[in-house]
């Protein structure tokens, strides 16, 4: 009995909710506005963030938490005290480095040097211009992520002969071949070189982190050595620091490795730099917690005009219907009752407002998916988190006009027009 009674008052409150939009259509969407841009504004910057976090989250596992990246520029903001041109004038990194970090190191799992070459690469009468080939050591696939879509990855034999074997992207398979399975065991001219194709990898699409293999090719690194000047080619060491130790250790004991390597003076700076994806990770991190607290703010504003606006609302509803509060009170209606019915109204109304709110958030998902690099989506909590707002604004706003016709006299009531 007692579940019937609560649901037959959820039902009343909807009805009427749904009867006050319906015959005071503008009065009711004029304050359940302020709802609306307020749900917007939260979920809008919650699902945007939530979206881009996934994005980056992604390409950081790609990237690998653990891996340094050892180059001549550091990332993000460089050192007031060494302009841009000392770090142009840095040497390169060298595979004598990375193998003499292989040999000294006690703290990473893995490294792997990487050097860049560009040229064409055709097949036939097809020839793509600008391909960039990724000249990589053996272990380069074991720090970072590398999917094979088709055929296989190279060897350990292909490395240590350095064999024309290689391994196109997705863009440049398909684009040479139409479909990237025909691709297998095809021979194609790279820059002045002939090159057997072994394997192909998965369509990574957009990416953020630089190694976007689409419009790559990957081969031995004593393969692209015979064509490129190592020197002049950008490469640079990747190590996986090993899951036992700290990465900040792991930085340490690199640091020393690579200027006793490079000679470096006690008095003298780096001229290196050792990159990790979590300096990045923690910066970005911040950045997204500013931007949610600008979000909540803007959100908090619409949403306390909003919730006088539904105060409003139910006011004028209780002094519309004080009559049959009154009628509903004399014939046994308890006064709980009555605060409950106009508490739901108020909820179902805010509820209301939050949907349309929610609506432009999804209309505004599919235009931003279309523009940037990553989907946007509107995770199930972010809509969960949504509607207990409106539910919690809702019950705030009725509880003083609820109050009100809970605690008037029935006599009183019924004389009232």
């Amino acid at each position: 009995m007692p579940m019937l009674k609560l649901l037959n008052i959820l039902w009343n409150s909807f009805r009427m909710a749904m009867l006050e939009l319906k015959v005071h259509k503008l009065r009711s969407l004029l304050s359940l506005f302020g709802i609306a841009i307020g749900i917007f504004c939260i979920i809008g910057v919650l699902s945007t963030i939530s979206s881009l976090e996934h994005y980056i989250k992604s390409n950081i596992d790609q990237l690998g938490r653990s891996t340094i990246y050892i180059q001549k520029i550091p990332w993000g903001p460089h050192n007031e005290n060494t302009p841009w041109w000392k770090y142009q004038k840095r040497p390169e990194l060298t595979s004598f480095e990375e193998k003499e970090l292989k040999k000294r190191s006690k703290l990473i799992s893995n490294v792997a040097y990487s050097m860049f070459y560009n040229s064409s690469i055709s097949y036939d009468n097809t020839e793509l211009l600008n391909i960039q080939w990724a000249g990589v050591t053996e272990e380069f696939n074991k720090i970072l992520s590398i999917d094979i879509a088709n055929g296989r990855y190279l060897s350990n034999a292909e490395f240590e002969r350095g064999t024309n074997a290689v391994v196109v992207g997705y863009r440049v398979a398909t684009d040479l071949f139409g479909n990237a399975e025909y691709a297998i065991g095809k021979t194609v001219t790279i820059g002045k070189k002939k090159g057997v194709i072994v394997g192909t990898l998965k369509e990574q699409g957009s990416s953020m982190d630089g190694w976007q293999f689409d419009d790559r090719i990957i081969v031995p690194y004593l393969f692209c050595k015979q064509v490129a000047d190592e020197k002049n080619s950008g490469g640079f060491i990747i190590a996986k620091a090993n899951d036992k130790y700290k990465i900040e250790d792991v930085k340490d004991e690199l640091t020393s490795i690579l200027r006793t390597i490079r000679k470096v003076a006690p008095t003298e700076e780096d001229n290196f730099a050792l990159n990790d994806i979590s300096a990045t990770a923690d910066t970005l991190k911040s950045f997204f917690g500013q931007v949610t607290i600008g979000g909540w703010a803007i959100a908090g504003l619409s949403l306390i005009v909003g919730a006088f606006g539904v105060a409003n609302i139910m006011f004028v509803t209780v002094r519309e219907r004080t009559s049959q509060i009154g009628l509903k009170k004399a014939i046994g209606a308890k006064s709980r009752t009555i605060l409950t019915e106009f508490l739901l109204e108020s909820a179902f109304l805010c509820v209301v407002g939050g949907l349309i709110g929610l609506f432009f958030v999804w209309l505004l998902t599919l235009f931003i998916s279309s523009v940037l690099p990553f989907p946007i989506f509107i995770a199930p909590n972010i809509i969960l988190l949504a509607f207990n707002i409106c539910v919690v604004l809702g019950v705030l706003s009725g509880i003083i006009p609820a109050s009100i016709a809970a605690k008037m006299n029935p006599v009183v009531a019924i004389r009232t027009k």
